[in-house]
C-alpha cells in the first residue's frame, strides 16, 4: 500500500442528480396530520406524513431537509442533543489518515469530490446524511478487483478528531470479483458519513462495519448498496463501543438473481445508544434477502433501536425475504426498541416474514448448565456467547471472528471494548 500524499482534493460540488422531495399526500375529509413522522410535512402539520420508507425523499443537499424536531419517524429515538453538531451542516470533509491491509487484487485511493462513482448506490434520505454528502472534500474509493482469488482490504480508522466530521467512502466490486472489506473504527469522533457499496454482476462481496468507538464518540453512518444481476452482497454491523452509534444500512436489490445477506451483532453498556435502522428494497424478480440482527444490552440507560424495513415491489416476483432481531436484556434500566416493518406490492413471491422478540435469560438453558457443575457467573457468560456467536460466525474471517468474540467477552466482564489490533498493518493517508 503506497504511503504518497494523497492528491489535491477540490472544494464539495452539487450532486449532478438530486431527487426533490415528494409531495405530501394531503388531508382528507379534515384530519389532521400525527406529530409522529413527517420528513416532507410542513410545520403546519396539515399534510399526511409519509408512512413508508419507499416513499423517504432523496437528495445530495442539506437544504432539501427540515430541521429535526425529534417527532419523525426515522428519529424519535436518537438523543438529538449529542447528534446536534452533525445536523447543523459546516462539517469537515477533508480527507483523513487511516491504516490499511490489502491483498494484490484490491486497491484503495483518494479521489475528488466530484468523483463520477459518487451516487452510484444512493442518495440520502435524511439530513444527517445530507450533511455529510454536501460537506464531502474527499472521497475514499476502494475497488475489488475480479481476480481468481479472494481479495480482502481491512481499513482502521482512528483519527477523526473530536471535532465534527463528514465522510464518503465508495466500495466496488467489480463484475465476478469476490472479497471481503472489513471498515474498522477506533479512537474519538463525531462523525456524519456516508459509505457506498456497488457490487456488480456475478460479483461475491462482504463489507463489515465495526465499531469499536472510545466512550465519547458520536458516530453516524448511511450505507448504500447496489447489488446487480446474480451477484451477492454480505452486509454485517458490528457496534460495540461509542456514546452514540447509529448506522443505518439499505440494499437495492435492483437486478434479477440479486441476493443479500445482511447481519448485525451489538452491545450497549449502561448510557450508551445503538440504533440500527434496516432497509431491503426487492426491486427485481427472483431476489433473495435474509436480515438478521442480534444485541444485548447491560447497565443502566443502555438503548437499542433497531428498525428493519423491507419492500417488496412491483417488479420482484419470486421474491424471498425475511428480517428478524432478537435483544437479549442482561440487567434491569434497560431499553430495546424493535420495530419490523414489512411493504408488500406484488403476491408472486416465494415468501416473506419478519419476526422480532426481546426477552432476558432463558431460566432452562442457565439451569441445565448449572446443573452441569458450571458455575452461574460462567453459566451466563456462555449463554450470552452462544445468543451472539452465532451471527459472529457468519462474517467468514476467522481472525476477525476471534477478535469480536474476545471483545464481547471483555464487555460482559467490564462492561467496555478491548479489541487486539492485526498483527500487520501498512500505513496509508
Amino acid at each position: 500500500m503506497s504511503s504518497s500524499t494523497p492528491p489535491h482534493i477540490d472544494q464539495p460540488i452539487a450532486p449532478a442528480e438530486s431527487a426533490q422531495p415528494t409531495a405530501a399526500t394531503p388531508a382528507q375529509h379534515g384530519a389532521v396530520a400525527h406529530s409522529d413522522g413527517g420528513w416532507d410535512a410542513p410545520s403546519s402539520g396539515k399534510d399526511i406524513p409519509v408512512q413508508t420508507r419507499s416513499e423517504r425523499p432523496q437528495s445530495g443537499d442539506i437544504d432539501a431537509f427540515p430541521t429535526v424536531t425529534g417527532r419523525e419517524v426515522n428519529w424519535k429515538f436518537a438523543p438529538l442533543a449529542k447528534l446536534q453538531p452533525l445536523l447543523d451542516g459546516g462539517l469537515d470533509g477533508s480527507a483523513y489518515p487511516f491504516l490499511a491491509r490489502q491483498s494484490d487484487g484490491a486497491d484503495v485511493e483518494w479521489g475528488r469530490s466530484d468523483d463520477p462513482r459518487v451516487g452510484t448506490a444512493g442518495l440520502p434520505e435524511d439530513r444527517a446524511a445530507a450533511a455529510a454528502w454536501t460537506a464531502r472534500d474527499a472521497v475514499l474509493a476502494v475497488t475489488v478487483k475480479a481476480t481468481e482469488a479472494h481479495e480482502f482490504i481491512t481499513l482502521t480508522r482512528s483519527d477523526f478528531g473530536t471535532q465534527p466530521r463528514a465522510a464518503h467512502t465508495v466500495i466496488t466490486a467489480e463484475a465476478h470479483a469476490q472479497g471481503i472489506v472489513v471498515l474498522d473504527n477506533r479512537g474519538s469522533a463525531l462523525l456524519s458519513e456516508n459509505i457506498e457499496i456497488v457490487v456488480r454482476d456475478g460479483a461475491r462481496l462482504t463489507v463489515v462495519s465495526l465499531q469499536d468507538w472510545d466512550d465519547d464518540a458520536v458516530h453516524v453512518s448511511t450505507h448504500f448498496a447496489e447489488v446487480g444481476r446474480d451477484a451477492f452482497l454480505k452486509h454485517v454491523v458490528v457496534s460495540l463501543g461509542g456514546d452514540v452509534v447509529r448506522v443505518n444500512p439499505s440494499t437495492h436489490l435492483g437486478a434479477q438473481g440479486a441476493d443479500t445477506e445482511m447481519y448485525g451483532v451489538y452491545f450497549a453498556d449502561a448510557g450508551q445508544y445503538i440504533e440500527q435502522q434496516v432497509y431491503v428494497n426487492h426491486d427485481a424478480p427472483n431476489t433473495r434477502g435474509r436480515v438478521n440482527y442480534k444485541g444485548a444490552l447491560q447497565g443502566q440507560g443502555a438503548h437499542t433501536v433497531w428498525i428493519g424495513d423491507v419492500l417488496i415491489g412491483r417488479d420482484g416476483s419470486g421474491t424471498d425475504s425475511y428480517e428478524q432481531n432478537r435483544n437479549l436484556v442482561l440487567t434491569d434500566g434497560t431499553r430495546a426498541d424493535s420495530i419490523p416493518n414489512l411493504e408488500i406490492e406484488t403476491g408472486d413471491i416465494e415468501g416473506a416474514g419478519h419476526a422480532s422478540a426481546t426477552g432476558r435469560f432463558d431460566d432452562e438453558q442457565l439451569f441445565y448448565l448449572q446443573s452441569r457443575g458450571v458455575p452461574e457467573e460462567e453459566a451466563r457468560r456462555l449463554v450470552v456467547l452462544g445468543f451472539l456467536v452465532e451471527v459472529i460466525q457468519k462474517i467468514g474471517a476467522p481472525e476477525l471472528e476471534e477478535r469480536l468474540i474476545v471483545a464481547v467477552e471483555q464487555e460482559l466482564q467490564e462492561g467496555r471494548t478491548v479489541l487486539a489490533a492485526p498483527e500487520t498493518e501498512a500505513a496509508s493517508a
